[in-house]
């Protein structure tokens, strides 16, 4: 979606990514391979993702790799450690990658909302509130905070590149065909009951286009100055956060059919 927007508004768009993880994928079904300059390649291979970054000599880059769903390998638990090494390496080979090219101006490092320490308060948390993810998903994505600190204050501050992170709730939209999202599982249920595992979980949920707006004017607002730079939380207000159980009942009274979980 990001790259469909970049195109939209006349940019020149690289995508660096693994092959798409699904089968359809959005990647697919949009051909977009056809429509940017596509690189299919691994951003732990530091020498292939500073090769491209020299060739195509990005102003702005959006960070948004990373494995969202941890629970994909239970049968692994090492998968879970390795996952979380994996999230922190990635961040410093973008990063080291951005220090090398010479031609960035704006970077942003998309993480999650779930970096906090989790105090079980009613309402949200601020951007000055303290970072400890405690589950290796959250933990890593803390871990990824701190190194985009660690690289803006000690190489990419003297280099004049405005340096940000956003902090995002729960993505829905179009186009997602991972498992165990609560939309997609809601629309392939095929006439069953819907399985929902933590209905009572306020979630901050958002439409994708929602997050995306945000991560857009954090880059334009700090490539203009730099003053900016800084960590954001995108997502609703406390009015607007659901259970997934109310966003169930939502979709099974739209849907209707008998729709139930």
């Amino acid at each position: 979606w990001l790259c469909r927007i970049l195109q939209e508004l006349g940019a020149e768009v690289t995508g660096y990514s693994q092959k798409p993880p699904t089968d359809p994928s959005i990647f697919t079904l949009t051909d977009l391979e056809s429509q940017i300059h596509s690189v299919i390649g691994d951003i732990r291979d530091l020498e292939h993702m500073i090769q491209v970054f020299k060739e195509t000599q990005p102003e702005i880059v959006f960070h948004l790799a990373a494995q969202p769903i941890v629970e994909e390998y239970p049968e692994a638990k090492i998968y879970v450690c390795d996952s979380t090494v994996n999230t922190v390496l990635q961040g410093i080979y973008v990063l080291e990658a951005v220090r090398q090219c010479g031609s960035v101006r704006s970077f942003l490092n998309v993480t999650t909302d779930k970096v906090y320490k989790n105090n079980e308060w009613e309402w949200g948390y601020r951007e000055t509130d303290e970072l400890d993810g405690y589950d290796p998903y959250s933990n890593s994505k803390s871990c990824s905070e701190l190194v985009t600190h660690s690289y803006e204050k000690s190489f990419l501050k003297d280099m004049d590149i405005a340096v940000s992170t956003a902090r995002a709730g729960n993505v829905i939209g179009g186009g997602d065909f991972a498992a165990d999202r609560i939309i997609p599982d809601c629309a392939v249920s095929g006439g069953k009951k819907i399985a929902v595992r933590n209905p009572h979980s306020t979630r901050p949920y958002q439409h994708v286009l929602e997050p995306l707006g945000a991560y857009l004017l954090i880059a334009e607002e700090q490539y203009q100055d730099s003053r900016k730079a800084g960590s954001y939380n995108v997502g609703p207000d406390d009015r607007s956060c659901l259970t997934t159980g109310e966003l169930a009942d939502l979709f099974c009274t739209a849907w209707g059919n008998g729709a139930a979980w």
